[in-house]
């Protein structure tokens, strides 16, 4: 297997959104497989709400049957903020190509991403719609129909916007973490 798409985030929550993504890039003409990685903590942030291997652990149980799917814990496993430059040098002793999956939401700072000079010479971006957004023609665009936010499902905990894999667990966590 020479390509892939890297599908990177924070999954807090993983929800149904990230779901439709996975599915649209396995439809991408040469991605053999979807490589799912959590952060252990987003480069932009200061905190997650749900811990690192809790968010690690609902996405193994949500992506289990698809095919062409792994989960890598690559980034948790350094137990620090990963910039993605580094999971993709990472990732291409292993792989040629790489496409990178981001929301439209993150176009607007891209270029403050650490070496992003770099990156953007190493991958190929697919960009997934958000908040509708325009997104430039001169890229590969994955149109998803559900508008969600991890932010805000975690204020009102919508149990029909989580995977049925593992939604009462997600729900009960975010429930006493907010009591």
């Amino acid at each position: 297997m020479k390509t892939i798409a890297l599908f990177g985030g924070s999954f807090d929550p993983p929800h149904i959104a990230h779901e439709l993504i996975v599915k649209e890039a396995l439809k991408i003409n040469d991605v053999e497989k979807v490589v799912i990685m959590p952060t252990f903590l987003n480069p932009f942030k200061t905190t997650s709400f749900a811990p690192a291997l809790l968010r690690l652990k609902w996405l193994k149980s949500i992506f289990h049957s698809y095919k062409n799917v792994e989960i890598s814990n690559f980034e948790i496993e350094k137990e620090e903020k990963i910039p993605t430059i580094i999971t993709v040098e990472h990732l291409l002793n292993e792989y040629s190509k790489i496409y990178l999956i981001i929301g439209a939401d993150n176009l607007k700072n891209l270029d403050k991403w650490y070496r992003y000079e770099d990156l953007k010479k190493l991958v190929t971006f697919v960009i997934a719609s958000r908040n509708n957004i325009d997104v430039a023609k001169s890229f590969i665009q994955l149109d998803i129909p559900e508008e969600i936010s991890s932010t805000k499902l975690r204020n009102t905990m919508d149990g029909l916007k989580l995977s049925q894999e593992c939604s009462l667990e997600i729900l009960q966590f975010y429930k006493e973490k907010n009591e």
